[in-house]
């Protein structure tokens, strides 16, 4: 078949002065050829035939001025419609010419198309080339033609000279008269083909499949194509839609239908274009006239407007898209994990309310321990003291968290502890040293110098934590409902206990650090801006990192693990506890008390602490 396309590109061809294109409606007036080697212009003849005595009919077609016109280097033009299907009296000379060349040059064989030889093909295309103009790309539908045409001439060999003769062995022992170019040998291969076993099995097959078409069209070799020329040219003006042309395809030159079948869907056709043209009915695309009178189309095929026509082509349908495999692998793949996503949304947020849940029954059970813990501390602890109420609020632990630095330790309470510390060694050092006393007075004196020097930053010290203390109580006080801070309960129980009982009363924590924790037993106090301090995020001084190692030794001796890890007292380390030789030998004594190996914790920051380091001992 010639495609549109192609039929534009034979009209964009020159030969002899001549155009090769698509005719027009007014160009189809004239039934004359046109030629591309001569501007004359040749009326229609009628086909010349050698008829048979033996056989009533047309004979077979020979196409003898086919052969004059090549003689003469005459060429007609083909011409082609809007969906590139070949129309007009020179593309009814070029089949018939094509039927010729089918049943003479290719060998009656039972074989397939697709098994004759490229050579034989190769002619058949040459002779048709030379004789008429077919266009560019033409080839494969005149290849096409003659395969249908050599099948049709097999087929028409076998019902008419054969299955009726089977009993006359006589009778198909020569090839018939009207076809005398067949050779005898072929002529008996191919009868004895026909009459095996396989070929019966194959033609019955075939018969039931023919027995089920129900509607019999009455067209010559003009086709769909011819018909729809032929009827522009009749009813000018007028669009011819593939209703009419199924229609008029199964009626006699006298525009009778003789099949009761076909003439009852002819009369459902009339009466839906009907009510088209009222506007009772409404057509698209595919779903027009003819489809509603005989069903859904077959996939792949339109009925009414013949061979090579596909539904994307008649109806304009858009061109499918292609995907390639790793397109359709990649959508796959994109919908699975959609639904896993969903699926694990989903399962998160059942996860989410279980956690919800679990944190809230985590939360209440701190609080019970800490309530515990401050019974424990704090003798007559009454817990109906921890009111909602409270007097000022520390900042939001979630909300603002201010960075820790560097600066002087204000922990009054661990000094005192630091100097009976350190007069403790040094009168131990003086007892069992009497022949180094000389040496000792100097350090003495030293120490002396470095203590007014301390006593002088203390008293500057003092001045700054007064003025604190004046800005302190010059600040507005403001009652926050702690319920809704974002911090654990057990941490507003607290702050809830130091504004409602130590502020007002101007008490302090007294805590008792046992033995166990630091290698010495001492008490220290937390004061209430400790406690402030810790819960708004901001610097915490010694004192909070010594109860925390507190709370810490409590967990670890619940789990056996007091071997295992050791602690340092802040005050040890601090800036404010001698030297940096004073504070080395007071960490190196830690030490040398432990029984093994230990992990031991200490504060890193000599300063306001805000890490906690960790310190790897072998005692060995």
């Amino acid at each position: 078949m010639v495609s549109q396309h192609q039929s534009k590109d034979s009209g964009s061809k020159k030969n002899g002065g001549k155009e090769l294109g698509m005719v027009t409606p007014q160009e189809k007036s004239s039934k004359k050829m046109k030629f591309a080697s001569s501007s004359a212009e040749i009326e229609p003849t009628s086909t010349t035939t050698i008829s048979d005595d033996s056989k009533s009919g047309r004979g077979m077609s020979t196409m003898p001025r086919v052969v004059k016109r090549k003689l003469q280097k005459l060429r007609p033009i083909v011409e082609y419609n809007k969906r590139g299907k070949g129309i007009g009296q020179a593309h009814s000379e070029m089949q018939s010419y094509i039927g010729v060349l089918a049943r003479s040059r290719v060998p009656l064989v039972d074989m397939k198309w697709a098994q004759i030889p490229k050579d034989i093909k190769e002619q058949i295309w040459e002779a048709v080339d030379i004789a008429f103009v077919v266009g560019q790309g033409g080839k494969n539908s005149v290849l096409a033609s003659a395969a249908k045409k050599w099948k049709d001439f097999k087929s028409t060999l076998t019902r008419h000279y054969i299955l009726p003769y089977t009993n006359d062995r006589e009778r198909l022992s020569q090839p018939p008269e009207t076809y005398k170019f067949i050779e005898k040998a072929q002529w008996d291969a191919f009868v004895a083909s026909r009459l095996s076993k396989d070929f019966e099995f194959v033609h019955s097959q075939y018969a039931q499949i023919r027995e089920k078409l129900e509607y019999n069209h009455r067209l010559s070799r003009k086709g769909y194509a011819g018909l729809e020329d032929q009827l522009e040219e009749t009813m000018p003006g007028v669009e011819i839609d593939r209703s009419t042309l199924w229609k008029r395809a199964r009626q006699d030159k006298h525009g009778n239908i003789l099949d009761p079948k076909v003439a009852e869907k002819a009369k459902l056709i009339d009466e839906l274009q009907k009510q088209v043209s009222e506007g009772k009915v409404s057509v698209s695309g595919s779903n027009d006239v003819l489809t509603m009178a005989l069903g859904p189309e077959h996939p792949g095929r339109v009925r009414g407007v013949g061979a090579g026509i596909s539904p994307r082509q008649y109806f304009n349908l858009p061109k499918p898209q292609r995907m390639s495999f790793d397109d359709c692998l990649k959508d796959s793949l994109r919908v699975l994990l959609q639904e896993e996503n969903k699926k694990m949304e989903a399962k998160a947020r059942e996860e989410a309310l279980r956690m919800e849940a679990r944190t809230k029954q985590l939360v209440e059970a701190e609080r019970e321990h800490f309530l515990s813990q401050l019974s424990q501390l704090i003798p007559n602890f009454d817990p109906s003291m921890l009111k909602p109420r409270i007097s000022q609020s520390p900042k939001n632990p979630m909300s603002d968290k201010a960075s820790c630095s560097g600066g002087d330790v204000r922990s009054l309470h661990f000094e005192d502890d630091t100097a009976k510390n350190g007069k403790q060694q040094e009168e131990k050092k003086n007892e069992g040293n009497q022949d180094e006393e000389k040496n000792e007075e100097k350090k003495d004196e030293e120490k002396e110098e470095e203590k007014k020097d301390e006593e002088k930053k203390e008293e500057k010290q003092d001045e700054k934590e007064k003025e604190d203390e004046e800005k302190h109580d010059d600040q507005v006080i403001k009652v926050v409902d702690y319920s809704n801070m974002e911090a654990p309960s057990s941490l507003k129980s607290l702050c809830r206990y130091v504004e409602t009982t130590l502020v007002p009363q101007d008490k302090t924590l007294n805590i008792t650090i046992d033995k166990e924790v630091f290698g010495l037993e001492r008490d220290t106090f937390v004061l209430p801006e400790d406690i402030t301090q810790f819960a708004g995020m901001e610097e915490i001084r010694a004192t909070m990192v010594a109860v925390y190692m507190r709370y810490l030794h409590d967990l670890l001796k619940q789990t056996n693990m007091c071997s295992m890890v050791g602690f340092i007292d802040p005050a040890t380390v601090s800036a404010n506890s001698g030297t940096i030789a004073d504070r080395s030998r007071l960490v190196a004594a830690r030490l040398q008390k432990t029984d093994g190996e230990q992990i031991f914790m200490m504060p890193y920051n000599p300063g306001l602490v805000s890490l906690t380091g960790f310190c790897f001992y072998d005692f060995q």
